[in-house]
């Protein structure tokens, strides 16, 4: 009987040590989730500062788009205009003048 006693302490003892080892293992297992945890948290805040950033530039490139619409809207206009009458060498001076501004905007907006 004694020898069952032991045996009973015994596996007693190697319950508890069994239930220690889970529960450390469940606490690195933790701390593990917590350092993944945060690095996705400072990667969702990089990629919404980035999302910011790319609006602002997009917005940017929106008004400038605009404003050389105006511009070649006024020109086509002008050009229109100029279409009507018999002046042909002023018409070919202006759709030159038209090549040369639309290829110096897109120069400037491809180096931006």
């Amino acid at each position: 009987m004694r020898r069952a006693g032991l045996a009973e302490g015994g596996s007693g003892h190697y319950v508890a040590s069994g239930y220690s080892v889970y529960e450390e293992e469940n606490e690195h297992l933790q701390e593990g989730l917590r350092a993944k945890v945060g690095a996705l948290k400072s990667l969702s805040i990089d990629i919404g500062t980035e999302v910011k950033y790319q609006n602002t530039m997009l917005n940017e490139m929106d008004s400038d788009f605009d404003s050389t619409g105006g511009l070649l809207g006024a020109t086509i206009g002008r050009v229109k205009r100029l279409s009507r009458g018999s002046q042909t060498k002023l018409l070919c001076y202006m759709l030159l003048f038209c090549f040369f501004v639309f290829f110096v905007l897109y120069w400037f907006i491809k180096l931006r």
